[in-house]
């Protein structure tokens, strides 16, 4: 269904290259963020009271075809298996078995150069991730998980922004090993967010007639969003149960993703003096753009993402202000106390399900005030 390598090759040779810079700036770029990913951890780790690892690699530094080839082998760790499935439950199509195997040899590599292109858009923006399916465990068995930060974009940005490089390096480093604490600290975490994409997948409608109808949806979204809409591929090429699956994942990554930008802020002006400047300027950068950059946002749900951010950290921020970090940290307990999208938006309803309603007329302590 994909042609990895095609998505590979297309993506490396559609994206755009980085900012330039000399062999030894770069080198210095790579080492400066190795040593400020291991700064950061320390103290997400003492900041969040989460039990993460004691003493982490250092982050892992890509250019752009770097992290395309990075998310196409994650991407083959995930998929394969599940398309092979999905492959097995769909039935023969007219042509036969040799002719299914010409139509799904072309579909495959128009779907790699489409995958591809998606990540040729992407590669010059994201700043860094945690990678929960790489590298593969020694055993065969699972991922470890890797924290991947991507040089070129970091000092593209902290060029376009004006900042000081040290403190915008520290402060991407801060929210990208919340992550790591997050899937490194939290047994289930990683096992919930990969069942219910897996839940997701395997949630697709392989009928040749709903398969139509979404084809048309999607269609419909691409001109919604040159339009100046709100419709994106995401939402159009779902099913109604994975819409419900989705519902739960996107609720959960919206936790996570503002939980990261919570921290990335609270640490404190003693370790990040310039972090109110950054935050006011990286704001202002993402909600900018052309109107083609808009609408291709719109079109990948990007911005959708950004609300995300949005949304999570006000969630975090106004729990822990009303039960502390110990309060706030009992939504890792399990997936049952996780929020949902109503109690996302309306934080006192998870305090009143999962602390208790007592805890939100009992003001914080000292130390997680």
């Amino acid at each position: 269904m994909i042609d990895w390598n095609v998505a590979v090759q297309a993506g490396t040779r559609l994206v755009r290259p980085g900012p330039q810079v000399s062999y030894d700036e770069a080198r210095d770029v790579v080492k400066d963020l190795r040593a400020l990913s291991k700064v950061a951890h320390g103290h997400v780790r003492d900041f969040t009271g989460m039990a993460s690892e004691l003493d982490p690699d250092p982050a892992t530094i890509v250019d752009r075809p770097g992290w395309i080839r990075a998310n196409v082998d994650g991407f083959r760790v995930v998929l394969e298996p599940l398309i092979e499935q999905m492959t097995e439950r769909s039935a023969p199509g007219p042509l036969g078995g040799a002719g299914n195997v010409v139509v799904q040899a072309v579909g495959s590599r128009v779907t790699g150069m489409q995958v591809g292109a998606i990540l040729a858009y992407m590669a010059s923006r994201v700043l860094g991730q945690y990678e929960l399916f790489l590298p593969p465990d020694p055993t065969g068995r699972a991922a470890t998980g890797r924290l991947t930060l991507v040089a070129p974009n970091i000092v593209h940005v902290e060029q376009e922004l004006r900042v000081e490089s040290r403190d915008f390096r520290l402060w991407v480093c801060l929210h990208e090993e919340t992550h790591r604490a997050q899937f490194t600290g939290v047994p289930w975490l990683r096992e919930y967010v990969q069942d219910q994409m897996t839940k997701f997948l395997l949630a697709s409608d392989l009928d040749p007639g709903a398969m139509l109808d979404r084809i048309r949806d999607a269609a419909e979204a691409v001109a919604d969003a040159v339009r100046g809409g709100d419709a994106n591929l995401i939402d159009a090429i779902q099913s109604p149960e994975q819409r419900e699956i989705l519902d739960r994942l996107t609720a959960v990554m919206t936790l996570v993703e503002g939980h990261g930008d919570y921290v990335m802020d609270a640490v404190g002006p003693e370790v990040v003096p310039s972090v109110q400047q950054i935050r006011s300027r990286f704001q202002g950068r993402r909600e900018g753009g052309t109107r083609l950059d808009k609408t291709i946002r719109r079109l990948l749900g990007i911005d959708l993402k950004m609300k995300q951010y949005a949304e999570g950290s006000r969630f975090v921020r106004r729990v822990i202000a009303e039960v502390g970090m110990s309060g706030f940290n009992q939504v890792w307990e399990s997936p049952e106390a996780l929020p949902t999208h109503e109690e996302i938006k309306e934080p006192a309803l998870w305090i009143g399900r999962v602390v208790g309603p007592r805890a939100i007329d009992t003001p914080p302590t000292a130390n997680e005030a």
